[in-house]
């Protein structure tokens, strides 16, 4: 797997509230939104994304783009699946 690994994609914190941090995040660093629902927010900024997610409903993480991933299939047509680093961290492997 480490030959197909191309770069970190995005991390993601949990967060209380969606949308106030959404608004933090974009007024305090100027960054993109991608997508935003009550469930996760994902912001682009210059050289990362950062996924704002909520406990109940997405693990946080670090994602890492990979050329090939056997895992779910998500509305944006990328691919990925979650894995446990030897400490217990969640890793996303992401193919778009």
């Amino acid at each position: 797997m480490r030959n197909g690994m191309k770069s970190i994609d995005h991390i993601a914190l949990q967060v209380d509230d969606i949308r106030e941090s959404v608004n933090w995040y974009v007024l305090k660093y100027g960054c993109k939104i991608l997508h935003r629902d009550d469930t996760w927010a994902f912001l682009q900024f210059k050289n990362i994304k950062l996924a704002l997610v909520t406990e109940d409903e997405h693990p946080y993480h670090i994602a890492f783009e990979v050329d090939e991933v056997d895992g779910k299939k998500h509305r944006d047509g990328s691919v990925s699946k979650y894995i446990d680093d030897p400490s217990g961290n969640k890793i996303e492997l992401i193919k778009y």
